[in-house]
């Protein structure tokens, strides 16, 4: 193997939990770029989603991007009991990353969906 093709191996990880959460919260790509403060791009939702490896920064910028956009969906009850996530629960790379870690969210997730369903 190519010292060019070894590199591009370790920077894609393969597709993360991130992309799980999202398409279980119904949240495309657009909908965090719409929210995010800090000038998220499409481009980089989709490096995140897909595995490519990013900076703890970049992790940090696409994490609050998705509590924000969770958050935009939640009524007042349900913004009491989110726990928001960190990105070691959404990136299967980043320090601390747990693989049986259970998500707190899961009624309020459910709730969500069926508002959207309805």
């Amino acid at each position: 193997m190519s010292d060019s093709a070894q590199a591009a191996d370790q920077r894609d990880l393969g597709v993360q939990p991130l992309d799980r959460m999202m398409d279980e919260w119904g949240i495309s790509n657009h909908d965090m770029v719409e929210v995010s403060t800090e000038q998220l791009t499409h481009k980089q939702v989709q490096r995140a989603r897909i595995g490519r490896r990013l900076t703890l920064k970049m992790m940090q910028k696409v994490t609050r991007a998705l509590n924000i956009t969770i958050w935009y969906r939640l009524n007042d009850e349900e913004k009491e009991a989110f726990d928001e996530y960190f990105h070691k629960r959404l990136f299967n790379y980043a320090k601390g990353f747990d693989a049986d870690w259970t998500d707190p969210n899961i009624e309020i997730r459910q709730g969500v969906t069926e508002r959207r369903n309805a």
